[in-house]
């Protein structure tokens, strides 16, 4: 069975945790102030993702970091390359033209 993504699972929760507050502010408020329950119901997501979502929060951070190190590690420059960096940059700083 596959386990489901960290990512996902934040998400998810985050997307629950306004739209529940927002449903029931809807349900309780007059219909004339659903601006007021849809800035309620993203701060009260906002709390209450802060509250209980630390762990998938940290998940999250982690993977995404791991994947930008992965990008840099795959886009760095070989040796080959230094090399011949370093030989048209000399080229070009005493004048001649590289071939």
């Amino acid at each position: 069975m596959k386990r489901i993504p960290v990512w996902l699972t934040y998400t998810v929760l985050r997307l629950l945790f306004v739209a529940v507050p927002l449903a029931v502010l809807l349900l309780v408020l007059p219909r004339d102030l659903w601006l007021v329950s849809a800035v309620a119901s993203v701060v009260i997501g906002f709390c209450l993702s802060y509250l209980f979502l630390r762990g998938p929060r940290e998940g999250v951070a982690s993977q995404l970091a791991a994947a930008r190190k992965r990008e840099r590690r795959e886009t760095a420059p070989s040796a080959d390359d230094r090399v011949e960096d370093a030989a048209v940059d000399s080229a070009e700083s005493s004048g001649r033209r590289p071939e």
